[in-house]
């Protein structure tokens, strides 16, 4: 039998480790996409499949944005992905804290 676990307390557990939380810190911006997509298709109560279909993709494609690990990731595929989720991706830039 698989064991399950339940993802905020294993996330908590695997922080701890500084070599862990610096990659998943440089990867948040791109995790957090990830968590909204997966949000807001089982929302629309559709499969990776069927959000496939309805963004002319690929079931692949949605996978990898929902990994988090996307390369290349263009506005235009986001902007087909958004539609068929009925929202639309917004994009903007932070200033960098600068470390001295």
């Amino acid at each position: 039998m698989v064991k399950s676990y339940d993802f905020k307390e294993l996330l908590s557990r695997k922080m701890k480790d500084p070599k862990f939380r610096k990659e998943w810190e440089s990867h948040n911006d791109e995790y957090e996409l990830a968590r909204t997509i997966i949000r807001l298709r089982i929302k629309a109560g559709m499969t990776q499949k069927d959000l496939a279909e309805r963004a002319h993709t690929s079931q692949p494609s949605i996978a990898r944005l929902e990994s988090g690990r996307y390369n290349n990731l263009s506005l235009s595929f986001l902007r087909r992905v958004g539609g068929a989720l009925h929202v639309k991706p917004r994009v903007h830039f932070e200033k960098l804290l600068s470390v001295h």
